[in-house]
């Protein structure tokens, strides 16, 4: 009686050998690091960069434990302490990216990188993230750039009058964009007059104001402050969102993403382990625009030129004129997937536009067979310079510069419509295009203004305070248990350091552990008992009823267990109910809760069992130590 046959304990072993094996990685410290990283596809880190970094932490006596390429074209550099690491980020900068004509060239973001053995990594073994609260993640603060927002949109406006000033045939009329406002001159005063009707009727939102100037008649129309602010909200709110988007294609777990103040955006990544393609992701601004090539007798008020992508080509050529105007951009774009050409292998996007993008292209491509059709990649990265302001201090300045190339320049054959594709670009920037296009384009660039690694002092000590709770609670919990319940506890406190085990397994690849989490464990660790001490208590019950004591043990697990079920099926209940309505830190105390509800229901009802058959199965014993 009790005993259980060989294949359940050879099933058993294998589940809580498995379990161990999943949570060995949290054992392992991870080394404070810095990683390198291209901001685009066309600049990978190769030995020669290598060898450029670690002479410049060489020379700034800044020690580092390995040095090494990775796939992906980046490199990663394990520093010995991590106080090494903004002094290493700023050495490392000065050294690959200052000096250039294009904007940074990398990205050179703080990390952490993980010291897991090979072995277990190769059985997908790693250990859990932590969240911002404990010792990781990146904090960005972003700020978009709204004054271009509203340049843009005064220049949008400016195609608006030009053209009704065209319809209406009101000649001897010059535009332009002076001082953050919209300027016509006009030859007469009736001209004037008409084009400050035309404004009014165009641009209802614009505030306009006739005068004379130098013998000429002038209309300056600017945008109303509520209209500029409007204008600013939907920027920022569409940044949001799309930042959101891409969040969200980066696989973290619990991400922040809100609006600080007017025109900043706080971003933050609980966990996250690759924090250059995080940045790189984030940040960037990649944009298309298909522009038609502009014809030879156009002026070049109606054209400009451009490179091509390909050295090749742009060598052969030496660039290509586009009309200024495109036909559509990257707005237009609802879906975008990288594929294959079937004829030539080389990648592509497949791009999907919604219904005005389609309508739009199809006008442009059913009038324009023959022509050629331009794809122009517009890409802001940014760009630090050294400037000495009034005071005679040098400061730094990150701007953001423009880099536009022609990555496709074709025949139009036919009329497209809302589904084609584009190619020129390589299998990485494929990928890389099709994400950025497919999380929705940016109203505006922005700029990193401050970044941050969260938790290398307040984490550390949230972390050792809280694995001391967790000590501390299972000491207490198995000093009661022995003493209470001798051989019978030693079953339970087994089965408890198996909980926790199985826990940390379960955890490790699915969640993100924070504070709060840790104080599900901990409430774990007392729930996990709890259920043995119903079945012990049972037990004891039906012995002193005058039941043998094989017959109490077996009677004992089989009535506790439906009491066991009720009581942790609604506690599961309550935490399932705090993952729905709770934010980010109730989440994490719902789901270790939630996996320890399971868990200890495993542990303390089969794993208990087990111990204690294996220990009095098939004896004929007269007494039972509880």
């Amino acid at each position: 009686m009790n005993r259980y046959p060989l294949w359940k304990y050879l099933l058993l072993l294998v589940v809580l050998g498995l379990g161990i094996v999943y949570a060995m990685p949290n054992l392992y410290a991870p080394d404070p690091a810095v990683q390198i990283s291209g901001y685009s596809a066309d600049f990978t880190v190769d030995e020669k960069a290598l060898k450029k970094i670690t002479t410049a932490l060489d020379n700034a006596n800044i020690g580092y434990k390995s040095a090494a390429l990775e796939e992906g074209g980046s490199a990663l550099i394990r520093l010995n302490a991590i106080g090494d690491q903004l002094s290493a980020q700023r050495t490392i900068e000065e050294a690959i990216n200052r000096g250039t004509n294009q904007g940074d060239l990398y990205i050179v973001a703080l990390n952490s990188a993980q010291n897991t053995p090979q072995w277990l990594a190769d059985l997908g073994a790693k250990p859990m993230n932590l969240g911002l609260d404990l010792a990781g993640g990146v904090h960005f603060v972003l700020e978009v750039d709204t004054p271009k927002v509203v340049n843009d949109r005064l220049h949008d406006s400016e195609e608006v009058i030009k053209k009704a000033i065209r319809k209406a045939r009101i000649f001897n009329t010059k535009t332009a964009i002076d001082k953050g406002a919209l300027v016509v001159t006009a030859e007469t005063q009736e001209a004037q007059t008409q084009v400050a009707t035309l404004i009014k009727d165009e641009l209802p939102r614009m505030q306009r104001k006739s005068s004379e100037e130098n013998g000429k008649f002038v209309v300056r129309a600017n945008l109303a402050q509520e209209a500029i602010k409007e204008i600013e909200d939907l920027a920022v709110i569409q940044n949001l969102s799309t930042l959101r988007n891409r969040v969200n294609e980066l696989g973290v777990a619990e991400p922040l993403v809100q609006r600080l103040g007017r025109n900043r955006i706080i971003v933050e990544l609980p966990g996250v382990q690759d924090t250059a393609r995080a940045k790189k992701v984030i940040g960037k601004t990649a944009n298309l625009e298909f522009r038609l090539e502009a014809k030879p007798d156009a002026g070049f008020s109606q054209r400009q030129k451009f490179n091509h992508r390909q050295e090749d080509m742009q060598a052969r050529t030496g660039g290509s004129y586009l009309e200024r105007r495109p036909i559509i951009t990257g707005e237009s774009v609802t879906n975008a997937t990288r594929g294959f050409d079937q004829e030539t292998g080389q990648p592509q996007v497949n791009i999907s536009l919604d219904a005005d993008g389609g309508a739009a292209m199809h006008r442009a491509t059913r009038n324009n067979v023959g022509r050629r059709l331009g794809v122009l990649f517009i890409e802001y990265r940014p760009s630090t310079r050294t400037v000495t302001n009034a005071d005679g201090v040098e400061e730094q300045i990150v701007e953001q510069v423009a880099i536009k190339n022609i990555i496709s320049l074709a025949t139009v054959q036919s009329a497209l419509g809302r589904e084609f594709r584009t190619t020129g670009l390589s299998e990485n920037e494929a990928g890389e295009l099709a994400l950025l296009l497919r999380s929705g384009a940016l109203a505006a660039p922005m700029v990193f203004v401050e970044e941050r690694t969260i938790g290398p002092s307040l984490g550390a000590e949230n972390i050792e305070r809280g694995i001391l709770s967790i000590q501390l609670g299972m000491f207490l919990v198995v000093l009661i248990m022995l003493a209470y319940y001798r051989v019978s506890g030693v079953a339970a406190n087994i089965a408890l350091a198996f909980n926790v085990a199985l826990l940390a397994a379960i955890m490790s690849p699915f969640a993100t552990l924070t504070l709060p989490g840790l104080a599900g464990i901990v409430l774990t660790v007392g729930m996990a008992v709890d259920a043995n001490v119903l079945i012990f208590s049972r037990i004891k019950e039906e012995i002193a009823a005058g039941m043998p004591v094989q017959s109490a043990i077996s009677t004992g697990f089989d009535r506790a267990f439906t009491t066991i079920l009720d009581a942790n099926i609604t506690t599961l209940i309550v935490a399932l109910i705090l993952f729905g309505i709770g934010s980010g830190p109730i989440k994490g105390f719902a789901v270790t809760l939630s996996i320890g509800i399971l868990t200890s229901m495993f542990t303390a009802i089969v794993v208990t069992r087990a111990v204690i058959n294996l220990i009095y199965g098939g004896r004929d014993i007269k007494k039972l130590s509880i």
